[in-house]
């Protein structure tokens, strides 16, 4: 039986953490990329994408998945003694967590850079009101 950390049954709900956690590793390494830690609340995504043009980049966040894409297209007939830079098309997805906001992306000299936003998180906590059975079944009886 294959256990993980997250099927354990303290943890409830977050399969699809785990099939998120799954299709991240087998990601490839290309592009290569940073994540850098700005402040609290900012973070930053940086790809090196030389030879790609805006125009040739998508940036676009699909079921909490930051998804970057880059395709060229290649319209001239170009004879090359050697071709060590990589310019072939490339998926990365980053898994947000719930409330990251994307805030933009910037192209600069082959390097692709996205800015996210955590909004501090708010504590939450909600009393749960506790009925006894004793009053639902005294209640019943006297409806009828």
């Amino acid at each position: 039986m294959n256990r993980t950390l997250l099927n354990s049954p303290l943890l409830l709900g977050f399969e699809h953490i785990e099939r998120l956690l799954d299709r991240n590793g087998k990601a490839e390494s290309y592009p290569p990329y940073n994540i850098e830690h700005i402040s609290e609340e900012r973070l930053k995504i940086t790809l090196a994408v030389a030879g790609f043009a805006a125009e040739d980049l998508s940036v676009t966040v699909e079921d909490n998945q930051l998804v970057i894409r880059g395709r060229l297209n290649a319209t001239e007939d170009k004879n090359f003694l050697h071709r060590g830079i990589a310019t072939r098309q490339f998926q990365r997805s980053f898994v947000l967590a719930d409330g990251i906001d994307v805030l933009g992306a910037v192209l600069n000299h082959g390097l692709l850079t996205i800015e996210l936003e955590r909004p501090r998180a708010e504590t939450a906590v909600k009393t749960i009101p506790i009925r006894s059975a004793d009053v639902q079944l005294d209640d019943a009886r006297d409806r009828n």
